[in-house]
């Protein structure tokens, strides 16, 4: 496939799931929540999630943004349902690492699923909040100190 190709394919991708995102809905009873904004573009996240037994057994989100932002938010809900905690923190710093251009593993890559295509938001560092907001909402509903 040539890169015009590849890059048409991964704007259908982080635009599908924009426009179907996954798992974007209300939990009914969950175990871990928490609200993220983004102050720059208005950018907001209410990312519920169930925990037992230390495994992600089920999660939902909630709130408003960009394509990026809502389709990083599918994309993560896919990545981490039925993960531990700890596989769901390691991947939010695989994520992070990612678009922050720092270089990461195809093994450590392969584990974000379809979020493994957000890696050319580091090309636009206005974007790159807006791609990983719900995975520092993520950290901080797990437990993990994050700066807001």
């Amino acid at each position: 496939m040539s890169l015009s190709g590849l890059n048409s394919l991964y704007r259908e991708m982080i635009l599908d799931h924009s426009e179907h995102p996954h798992h974007k809905h209300k939990l009914e009873n969950s175990t871990n929540k928490v609200t993220l904004k983004n102050p720059t573009c208005g950018d907001v996240i209410n990312l519920e999630i169930n925990v037992s037994d230390e495994k992600i057994t089920d999660i939902g989100f909630t709130g408003e943004g960009c394509t990026i932002s809502q389709s990083s938010a599918s994309m993560m809900t896919d990545a981490v349902l039925s993960k531990t905690i700890t596989e769901s923190l390691e991947m939010a710093q695989i994520f992070s690492d990612m678009v922050m251009g720092q270089k990461r593993s195809a093994e450590d890559l392969e584990k974000l699923g379809d979020a493994a295509i957000l890696s050319s938001v580091m090309q636009f560092p206005a974007r790159i909040k807006c791609a990983t907001l719900c995975w520092w909402a993520l950290r901080k509903s797990l437990g993990e100190e994050v700066d807001d």
